[in-house]
């Protein structure tokens, strides 16, 4: 598959999603993560799905190969500090926390334009 192919098909799962859709979904972020096993999208896709699923254990999975392919995006490292919220770790939960608002600062001071009325 292309690149814009799989583009298309984590998109077409999110909306599969936004509608209701689960296994749908799920099938098409499975089909894209499986043709695609380096695009971080697919599997940050395939993590929110599973955790907004309550599905915690593929959710922790999905999000830790994300983490593995971009380990500095802030967005995943917040889902993994809420994944290990809901598992009950809170240790491990606060160092994704962290970390994702370190990389928030960071963002914040290469982007200082973006701050007039923004969330700090």
């Amino acid at each position: 598959m292309t690149p814009d192919e799989i583009q298309t098909l984590i998109d077409d799962a999110t909306f599969d999603y936004s509608m209701g859709d689960t296994d749908p979904a799920l099938a098409k972020l499975a089909r894209a993560t499986a043709a695609a096993p380096d695009s971080f999208e697919a599997w940050h896709a395939l993590a929110e799905i599973n955790f907004s699923l309550r599905r915690l254990d593929a959710a922790l999975a999905a999000a830790e190969k994300a983490h593995a392919l971009r380990s500095d995006d802030l967005f995943i490292n917040t889902t993994l500090s809420r994944i290990w919220m809901e598992r009950g770790d809170k240790p491990t939960a606060e160092k994704y926390g962290a970390q994702a608002k370190i990389l928030s600062w960071k963002d914040q001071l290469k982007h200082p334009e973006g701050q007039a009325g923004g969330i700090n």
